[in-house]
């Protein structure tokens, strides 16, 4: 095509730092337990990371390319997250939910470093997800579990999801 080229509608550019203020007003957007947690590590969001989050909250999709130890894992669950945390809890023996976020990676060694990146954010900010891997490498009580009682975030192999929907 011809002509003045427009950025794709679901591409979030962030190409510069904002000021400290921009900074603080997305971070404020944020539920406290978030922003504490980034305070209590010496951090603020990344652009990219608020950017993302933003796109989520309006309902709209993204891709986010960005170099290892940018942030992304934490860029594409950050709004399955919130959204958790902010669900109400479920009453004591009530059924659970399902999944709310399916996470479907082409390697098995990728779904278990996601886990494992995962993991320290949610125990140290306390909020009770569950995040779960399910590869060739599950043990088939862990996988029937799962099918009747899925964890929140479920990350998986392709093969593995076939399996999990047939």
């Amino acid at each position: 095509m011809l002509g003045r080229a427009r950025a794709a509608p679901y591409l979030a550019r962030v190409t510069q730092l904002p000021t400290h203020e921009a900074g603080a007003a997305a971070h404020a957007d944020m539920p406290p337990v978030f922003s504490n947690w980034f305070e209590s590590r010496g951090w603020r969001p990344r652009p990219h990371q608020r950017a993302i989050l933003s796109l989520a909250e309006a309902g709209r999709s993204a891709l986010l390319i960005a170099p290892t130890g940018a942030g992304k894992t934490l860029s594409g669950f950050l709004p399955s997250l919130i959204d958790l945390s902010r669900r109400k809890p479920g009453r004591p023996g009530e059924a659970k939910r399902g999944i709310h976020t399916l996470y479907i990676s082409p390697l098995k060694a990728l779904a278990v470093d996601i886990e494992r990146n995962l993991a320290r954010p949610i125990a140290e900010m306390r909020l009770g997800i569950e995040v779960e891997t399910r590869t060739g490498d599950t043990p088939g009580h862990k996988r029937q579990r799962q099918k009747l009682a899925p964890p929140d975030i479920l990350l998986t192999t392709p093969e593995q999801l076939a399996l999990l929907l047939a």
